[in-house]
């Protein structure tokens, strides 16, 4: 059973681990969420009413393979060998501060149109997300927004100019399959006026047979729901025996207990990866698992031995 404390980190019964204050989790954004039924508000981002709801505008650029110099992989494995030439992606626009200003503003109802130059082909959308107040009678204060997108045929979503790179990850952020939705958890809890800057990388694909066609987009929303309706930890009765003082240094007075996930035979950890998840393992069932914020539990290795 997996349970963190309020305003401390994360701890782990059966045996204990504690973290330092503060050690907890930064505001990341979660890596997969499953269909958790109907959204209470939707927001079309192909449409001039949607874009215009989150006070942005579509931009595009196509995106092109360059040569650079590099290094050969050295005795430590890493690129400290000898001088190499190799190839990377330009532009490299997923900054949140990255300067989009010349580029091309599209009209959303044209996020259909075929861009890029087909065959072996990259390109960028970035858009700029204000939360509304409301959304038709649905007020966003402290619910949970969603983007979903798919782009044909792959892509990556940065969103503040993160990209979480996580072993194992499929979907969410990261590739999530042939013209597979790719579903963020954009914020819980959020504002309106919240600011989000978001840049989508498309590819055509299968990258190792290129067809002859070009990227668009099929679907841009974001849905909301309202406070509770995703996945959720659960509070749990705590009492805190201080038999030494010290204590106090590490625990607050006022610090709760949170069940994070359960069912599990036995349990050892945890680890909190700064790249934003949670590892602890199940000796018993030879399994590593990943636990993110948005209460997602996947297999992070099994067979971890």
């Amino acid at each position: 059973m997996s349970r963190r404390v309020h305003g401390l980190g994360w701890l782990l019964l059966g045996p204990l681990v504690v973290m330092a204050p503060g050690s907890g989790p930064a505001a990341l954004h979660a890596i997969d969420v499953h269909e958790p039924g109907r959204p209470d508000a939707v927001i079309d981002l192909r449409t001039h009413e949607g874009v215009r709801s989150v006070r942005g505008e579509w931009r595009h650029r196509p995106a092109r393979i360059v040569e650079v110099d590099h290094r050969a992989p050295g005795p430590d494995l890493k690129p400290t060998g000898a001088p190499i030439r190799t190839n990377d992606i330009e532009p490299r626009a997923g900054g949140v501060d990255f300067d989009d200003s010349d580029w091309e503003v599209i009209d959303p109802t044209t996020l259909e149109q075929r861009r890029s130059t087909g065959k072996l082909c990259f390109n960028w959308y970035r858009l700029r997300v204000t939360i509304p107040e409301t959304v038709g009678a649905f007020r966003t204060a402290g619910s949970t927004a969603v983007l979903e997108i798919v782009v044909d045929d792959y892509a990556e979503i940065w969103v503040d100019g993160t990209l979480p790179v996580v072993i194992g990850q499929t979907g969410g952020q990261l590739v999530g399959g042939w013209n597979a939705p790719n579903r963020v958890v954009l914020g819980r809890g959020v504002r309106p006026g919240q600011k989000i800057t978001l840049a989508v990388f498309g590819m055509n694909a299968p990258v190792s047979d290129p067809p002859g066609n070009y990227i668009w987009v099929r679907s841009a929303t974001i849905d909301f729901y309202r406070a509770g309706r995703l996945p959720a930890v659960r509070q749990v009765a705590t009492e805190i025996l201080r038999v030494d003082p010290a204590l106090d240094a590490i625990v607050r007075p006022d610090a709760r207990i949170e069940q994070l996930a359960g069912g599990f035979e036995f349990t050892e950890g945890p680890v909190w990866v700064p790249q934003g998840y949670l590892l602890f393992s199940d000796p018993f069932g030879n399994t590593i698992y990943r636990w993110t914020p948005d209460g997602e539990v996947s297999i992070f290795r099994p067979k971890s031995g």
